[in-house]
């Protein structure tokens, strides 16, 4: 555990030094929290569904079974009781603190908002924002947790859709542009809790040119070979021993 002392010491250097950070994470970020990653495969899939989880979150799939599609979202991909952990209080307390610039995100439950983080790019959307596909009405999480089949809009009956990137989809333009500019003017880049296998949000790393990359991941990611700093570890661990300057 020596080791990973002295790396959370270096990481503590890293965010004393430099006053514009921005930070991208993943769906490791939140597992601390009890959200599993939807891609861990636990055996449940292969009872309840008959298809894999990539495809049931397709946009074709959602056009096709929507009724499917949804069983599998409220039971899969909403967690309610959720809170923050420690890497997320620690982002909003370092933003606070003028020291981290931006989150961007590519997970869809709102905990980085809810931890106090003002600055959240939210890549794949949130589960919290939900609209009618007919006249736009808005919705929060609880149209979709207290509907079953396919939830329906109270004004017009159109389809409610979650606010959320399915695959096939294309991610918000806007959410891309400024995601790209913060990652480009970063001094330094913390990649957190992602195994950066997701593509377009994983090209978006190519854009830094700081000073210090640092990745926190319990597993390799295809940018181990660059970071600067490299901790192989629990982000939440990692982040609740560091000290807020």
């Amino acid at each position: 555990m020596e080791n990973l002392k002295e790396q959370i010491q270096e990481l503590q250097k890293i965010i004393d030094t430099y006053d514009n950070i921005v930070f991208f994470g993943g769906a490791g970020v939140s597992t601390e929290s009890g959200i599993p990653d939807f891609r861990s495969v636990d055996g449940l899939y292969h009872q309840q569904y008959d298809y894999p989880p990539e495809t049931i979150l397709s946009h074709s799939f959602y056009r096709s079974h929507p009724e499917e599609f949804f069983r599998f979202y409220r039971n899969k991909m909403l967690f309610p009781k959720a809170q923050p952990n420690a890497a997320h209080k620690k982002l909003a307390e370092l933003e606070r603190a003028g020291k981290v610039r931006a989150v961007i995100t590519q997970n869809i439950d709102g905990l980085h908002q809810a931890a106090g983080s003002k600055t959240v790019l939210e890549l794949h959307g949130s589960v919290l924002r939900n609209y009618c596909e007919k006249c736009h009405q808005f919705y929060g999480l609880n149209a979709i947790l207290n509907s079953t089949g396919i939830p329906h809009c109270e004004k017009c009956g159109g389809t409610i859709k979650p606010d959320v990137v399915l695959y096939e989809e294309g991610l918000d333009e806007k959410t891309i542009n400024a995601a790209v500019r913060y990652i480009h003017e970063a001094d330094v880049l913390i990649i957190g809790g992602t195994s950066l296998a997701v593509y377009p949000a994983a090209g978006l790393i190519d854009y830094f040119q700081g000073d210090k990359l640092v990745v926190i991941n319990k597993s390799a990611t295809p940018r181990d070979k660059n970071a600067d700093l490299l901790i192989q570890g629990p982000i939440g661990e990692v982040f609740h021993s560091i000290q807020n300057p």
